[in-house]
């Protein structure tokens, strides 16, 4: 969503008034079983998704099922939703459900957390062996614009983009920041059982620890960017069995880990 803003416009010699679109960024709570969990900044659009989406890389479910209910408060334009976890998944996760209250902010997924190693739930190591082109994979970067109509306005968001094996894509979602982009796309997939099928994240911006995270606990192999991976996310994604790989300049990919599924004919598991 944005919002047209008026504002002056200086050109270095004159200052004329003028108005440009900006993206929105609200906050929206989140509640787990009646009690406020975290409150996130967000751009507003795909709520149940989003939160969806949250529950499951942040380790508050595993699957579909682990999920009573899900809904907004209010209706449409709540900025509230409330999700009731099945009591088994609820004996599981144990006192994770006490790392309430904290504030996740749009350019750190990490804020507001008391330990970095919070953020490592448990995660298995992936052996999915899908493989890809990489010309496929480039065909893919090349499409990231055509998938951010608020970028094109606002020149404010973030995008995340997930194909199934044959790139095709599945899922697709936009957000002033990167974690909320990449929870309301792997949410949609999530909500509609289909996340099986995700097995290549193509981003709009740099892969960080958490997002490497994220999608390891969605189970997507394959994370491609257009900015350069920190070594903290690197490491992980070599525990966790990852590919990741970026732009580099000119035509061409880094691939910083997981070369063997890049660069060759696609292998099926």
């Amino acid at each position: 969503m944005k919002r047209s803003q008026p504002l002056i416009h200086w050109n270095g010699n004159v200052s004329t008034p003028d108005h440009r679109d900006m993206i929105m960024e609200e906050p929206l709570s989140i509640r787990i079983d009646g009690k406020p969990y975290v409150v996130v900044m967000r751009t507003p659009g795909d709520e149940l998704s989003h939160v969806a989406g949250f529950c499951l890389t942040e380790g508050l479910v595993d699957n579909r099922d682990d999920i009573e209910s899900i809904a907004r408060c209010d209706g449409e334009n709540s900025h509230v939703v409330t999700v009731t976890i099945k009591p088994e998944r609820r004996q599981k996760i144990g006192d994770f459900m006490d790392r309430r209250g904290f504030v996740s902010q749009t350019s750190c997924g990490i804020c507001g957390k008391e330990l970095l190693e919070e953020l490592e739930t448990r995660v298995d190591p992936i052996p999915d062996s899908t493989g890809f082109e990489a010309g496929a994979i480039m065909r893919c970067m090349e499409e990231i614009s055509e998938h951010q109509p608020l970028r094109k306005t606002t020149r404010s968001s973030h995008a995340s983009l997930i194909y199934d094996a044959d790139c095709r894509l599945m899922a697709v979602a936009e957000d002033v920041g990167r974690h909320n982009a990449l929870d309301k796309a792997i949410g949609k997939l999530f909500l509609s059982h289909s996340l099986k099928g995700a097995k290549l994240l193509i981003l709009s911006s740099r892969i960080s620890f958490d997002l490497v995270q994220k999608a390891a606990r969605a189970r997507i192999p394959v994370i491609v960017s257009v900015s350069r991976p920190t070594t903290l996310a690197v490491d992980l994604a070599v525990r966790l069995n990852m590919t990741l790989a970026c732009l580099s300049p000119g035509d061409g990919l880094f691939i910083l880990c997981g070369a063997e599924r890049l660069g060759r004919e696609p292998m099926r598991m």
